[in-house]
């Protein structure tokens, strides 16, 4: 199997593993505060160690810049018109309460938005090393697994079907697949320099999902379940990008 299908795959394995769980039994919030912790070091300092270098060496110091500023507004912009589920406590933005099951499936279509970038951010592979592919694909399925958990959960507590809650939370790993094939489409039908604007851009998208959602939650200081752990999975998750180097 080419190695960028295995990354492929391994990032789409986030929301399939995170449903299974989401359906069977929910884990203590402290392991998830950690895995989203280890998570944001690892989309950080691909970001910047790899993405940003590896962008103004394709374009140039405005155009990776232009690519953090677009990269973090799409983002931004994601975050407000189309709510999804903050993972780390199962709570939807915007104060949507999930009571309803058609706002279970409102919620999934949101994250199946948010997931498409982050696809796009996969095929980066083609044009930097696979050991940074490989970061990028494994920090996006651990971010994916507990959102898929507090996607599968609620909608199987509404409506009793395991089989269908795990089917529907899962799906949301196609925009992922679709993501990919779209980046890798345009990076062999472009200039280089767009290339490396893309690469900015993707660097802008993960420094904002870490700094807007994985980092202020797991280190919550005023939740119980916090520990100085999710601090130490952090630092572990940039010395996994800088140990990469070495594939």
């Amino acid at each position: 199997m080419d190695s960028i299908y295995l990354i492929l795959l391994i990032s789409v394995l986030g929301p399939v593993i995170g449903s299974f769980i989401g359906v069977m039994k929910k884990p203590s919030e402290s392991f998830m505060y950690i895995m989203l912790s280890f998570a944001a070091g690892i989309m950080l300092a691909i970001s910047f160690l790899e993405l940003i270098p590896k962008s103004i060496e394709l374009s140039s110091i405005w155009l990776s810049s232009v690519g953090i500023i677009i990269g973090s507004v799409v983002m931004y912009g994601l975050d407000k018109l189309i709510p999804h589920i903050h993972p780390e406590l199962c709570k939807p933005e915007s104060g949507i309460k999930l009571k309803f099951e058609k706002t279970s499936i409102y919620l999934m279509a949101g994250i199946f938005l948010h997931n498409l970038p982050e696809g796009m951010a996969i095929a980066t592979g083609i044009v930097s090393s696979f050991g940074i592919t490989l970061g990028l694909a494994l920090a996006i399925a651990i971010h994916n697994i507990p959102e898929a958990i507090c996607t599968s959960a609620p909608y199987y507590y509404l409506t009793k079907n395991r089989l269908k809650s795990f089917l529907l939370a899962s799906s949301t790993a196609i925009p992922i697949i679709l993501g990919f094939f779209i980046a890798r489409f345009l990076f062999q039908n472009i200039p280089t320099e767009i290339i490396g604007m893309i690469i900015a851009a993707t660097a802008g998208l993960m420094i904002y999902i870490s700094c807007d959602e994985l980092i202020p939650t797991s280190c919550n200081k005023d939740d119980d379940s916090w520990t100085h752990g999710t601090i130490f999975a952090l630092i572990a998750g940039v010395l996994f990008v800088i140990l990469l180097g070495l594939i």
